[in-house]
Order: structure tokens, then sequence, then C-alpha cells
């Protein structure tokens, strides 16, 4: 498969793209891809440092002729979203990604990519070790555990890079240039609760929800998809009023940067009503699919039997926790009133666990604009806290504020309509960029992020295009020529 991907055009892209994706590289986990980067950096003869936090410089002269040129400095991050499908055989730890090609589109065999953002960790190693390509004086900043903590950006000093532009390559549609986008925080609730311990063993039933097409939290917020963790939690709470279930379990969702797409539970309900338990499933399947047909249409929700149980969530304790989540915000909190069709503020109810007398909620809240940030944060807050969890608040990373002033800008969208014969999507997006966060290090470097087009980010329906690669490469090619 890797053999067929290194034969697409650019090769050197693609080529290096395969090798990158060799190393497993899922956020957290960075130790062998920082050692693969710093090895590629170290065999070109380049001067290559890894810092405390563990990104990755690599800095190349520049090539003959373009000397005096402004120095650029390159960015991607080098961790990958780790997802992947429930009958997918698969183990980040050990395995490099399995890539297919289907048509104009490459994507992983039932989990995540990592397009995002290898392609651009992959364009950077293709300039690193180009013999034959114009460019200004190059600084390669690869980053670390960009997806569920910043960790690389938030941990890097001053005094590494002379750059004074900064190309970030992690935008996903090869009509948009970026320049702005949202901040982020993770909320956490927990608590505990007492266990009811049964008599006898008791006859449970599994309820399964999967399906869900998932995403990005960030960059699909706005396309209205099903959350599972809030649709499981819809249809547990009507079961618990309608039929008295008892609940086990529940397990749903996974990183905070995903759209969830799968939850299950495990509950009991009394043996005279075990058929309407299978029917009110069945109902709910006829009521989720036809809501989320467009978005959502391989969407599943079935029951089956679970092995027998010995304990129960307490009936106060069980319909707190689904009061709570079901008052939780989900969504879109508020749209710009500046920017059209841009996300302001939104949360992402990311992770649902509860079982052996503990439960945990974990979200995503993100925004462009501080203040209503922290708004949307007191609003889940006070959602938990009035059930008596601990809420608490870790990886907050500030946004990145638009500057359509910066030459780099005029430039880029010159050259695009010169290039496309079309103008250029020049704007900010609701996904979290590192851009911001190393601009308080570093304010007076000009930024812009840019890409191809990528598909599913952060689900295994994550592909990219190898047209747009294509553009993506020929432009950025063209971008380095023109740097003044």
């Amino acid at each position: 498969m890797s053999a067929n991907i290194q034969n697409l055009e650019p090769k050197s892209l693609w080529k290096n793209f395969a090798l990158l994706n060799a190393v497993p590289r899922a956020s957290k986990k960075e130790k062998r891809v920082i050692e693969f980067a710093k090895n590629f950096g170290e065999k070109l003869g380049l001067e290559t440092t890894v810092d405390d936090i563990g990104n990755v410089i690599i800095k190349k002269p520049a090539s003959a002729g373009m000397e005096n040129r402004t120095t650029i400095v390159m960015q991607s991050h080098l961790d990958m979203v780790h997802q992947k499908n429930t009958d997918t055989e698969f183990d980040f730890d050990t395995e490099g990604i399995k890539m297919l090609i289907e048509g104009d589109w490459v994507r992983a065999d039932g989990t995540t990519l990592g397009a995002d953002n290898g392609i651009g960790v992959a364009t950077i190693m293709a300039l690193l070790e180009s013999t034959d390509i114009p460019h200004p004086p190059l600084e390669a900043l690869f980053t670390i555990d960009e997806e569920t903590g910043m960790t690389g950006a938030l941990g890097l000093k001053g005094g590494y890079l002379n750059g004074k532009i900064m190309l970030n390559l992690d935008t996903e549609d090869d009509h948009e240039l970026t320049i702005g986008c949202a901040g982020g925080i993770d909320v956490t609730a927990d608590g505990t609760y007492d266990i009811d311990n049964l008599a006898a063993p008791q006859r449970a039933w599994k309820v399964i929800l999967k399906g869900l097409a998932g995403g990005h939290s960030g960059m699909e917020i706005h396309l209205g998809k099903g959350n599972a963790n809030k649709l499981m939690n819809r249809f547990l709470l009507e079961a618990t009023k309608k039929l008295n279930i008892r609940i086990h379990s529940i397990n749903g969702g996974g990183l905070r940067n995903a759209i969830p797409r799968e939850s299950f539970s495990i509950v009991t309900v009394d043996k005279d009503n075990e058929n309407e338990l299978v029917k009110l499933v069945g109902k709910y399947l006829d009521i989720f699919q036809k809501e989320y047909q467009t978005t959502d249409p391989e969407l599943t929700l079935q029951i089956e039997p679970s092995e027998n149980i010995k304990t129960l969530i307490p009936i106060s304790a069980h319909l707190n926790m689904l009061r709570s989540i079901y008052a939780c915000p989900n969504g879109i909190y508020r749209m710009s009133p500046d920017i059209k069709d841009l996300v302001q503020t939104s949360n992402n109810v990311a992770r649902v666990l509860v079982e052996n007398g503990k439960y945990k909620v974990l979200c995503l809240t993100r925004s462009s604009v501080d203040s209503e940030k922290i708004d949307e944060v007191n609003s889940i807050s006070s959602t938990f806290e009035l059930i008596g969890a601990n809420v608490s608040y870790s990886g907050a990373y500030p946004g990145w504020t638009p500057k359509p002033g910066a030459e780099i800008v005029k430039i880029m969208s010159n050259l695009y309509q010169e290039m496309f014969d079309g103008k250029a999507d020049v704007n900010a997006c609701h996904a979290g960029l590192e851009c911001g966060i190393l601009g308080t290090n570093y304010p007076e470097m000009e930024m812009i992020s840019f890409g191809p087009n990528i598909r599913g980010a952060h689900s295994p329906d994550e592909k990219v295009q190898i047209s747009s690669v294509q553009k993506f490469w020929k432009y950025l090619l063209e971008t380095l020529k023109r740097i003044p």
C-alpha cells in the first residue's frame, strides 16, 4: 500500500508521508516520531535541535540566489488523532497507518489517516531534502501534542527561531487562507456515587449506539452531526421515565477534539418491560435516523443481552447524571456577528464514562472571544455543580487575532488569484491552530495557515485529496519564490 502511495505526485511529498505514517505517533506518545524527525534532519546534515518540551527545529540555508530573502518558518505538528472503528483491529502504539487509494483520495483502512497534520510535516520534509527547489532560508518547526493539549506550542520558548514569516500548513481547504482561529479550554466534570449491590446477579442489556460520522469538533461543529453522548443520554432518560430502567455503566466518545461517534450503556429493566425496551430502542432508532439521515446516514441503535451484573447506579445518582448531561450545552453556542458563517463559540461533550462508583464528563470549549469562552465554561460548570460534581479546567490556549493587512496575506492572496483565477477565501476558523500560541513568544512574526483538502479529520473517515495536494504543493513552491 505504501509503495502505491509513493508513486503519487509530488513523489517527494508522498514518499515522506508514507515514511511518517509508518511511525506510531499518537498524541502524548510522540517519543518515536520526535526521534524520527531528529534523525531526518541530522542525516541531511542540517542544524537540528530538540527543545526541552520535544519540539524539533531544523534549519536549512537558502538556495543559491535567495540568501537575502526573509527567513521563513514552516510549521506543522508531529502528532495525530488516534481513532478507529470498533470492528477494526489496530494498535496505534505499535502499528503504522495502513493507507489506501480510492480515486482522487487517500484514506486509511478503518482508522484516522493522519493527514492532519502529516501532509504538512511531509511537505516540509520534502523541502528540507530538496536540492532543486528555490527557497529562502527555512526554519522547520515540528511541534508535539497539538491535538490533545497544544503542549509543543505552549512550551516553545523565544530564541529558537529567527524567521519573520510563518507558514502553518494545517488548514484543510485548499481555497482558504486562514489568518485567525479560536482558543480553547478543556472542561472536566467528575464525581463519585454509591453503588447499589444486588443480592443476586441481574439480567442486563447492552444498548449500542454507533455508526455516527464524527469528525473535527471545531471545523465540523456547525454541520449538525449527531453527538453519540447526547443521543445515548436522550434515549436513556426516556427509557428511565417510561420503563424504569436502571443503569450499570455508560461508556461513550473518545478524544475531546472529536465529535463522538459511539456510545455504549449496560442497563437492567423489569422482566415485564423487556419487550417494551426492545420496542423503545426501535422507536428511537427510527427517530435518530430521520433526524440525522443527512449527516449520519450509517447511524444504528441496537440492544443485545449482556452478562448478568451485580451492581447498579442508585436511582437518584442515575437521574442526576442523565439530567445534567441532557442540560449541558453542546454544539454551537454563538455564531460570530462580525464574520459571516464563522462559529464564534461552541462546546463538544466529548466523553462520558460512568462505572464502578465514578463518573466523568470531558468537554472541549472553543471560542475566538475569551470572555464568551468563559461564559460557556460557566454554563457547563453550573450544570454539573448542581449535582455536586467537581469541575476542573486545563489545556487552555489563546485564539489567534487576524491581521488582514500583513504582507504575507497580501502576497498569497494575489498569488492565488493569479494562479487559480479566483479569489482565495481569507478567513478565520473555529479550529485550534498553534499560531496564536506561538505568537506570544514571537509577536512580530507574520503568520498564515493553508493546506490541501482534508475531509473527516479526527475520525476514521479522514481522507486527503490527491489533486488538491498537487495544487497546494505548486502554490507553496511559488509562494516561496515570492518571499521578499
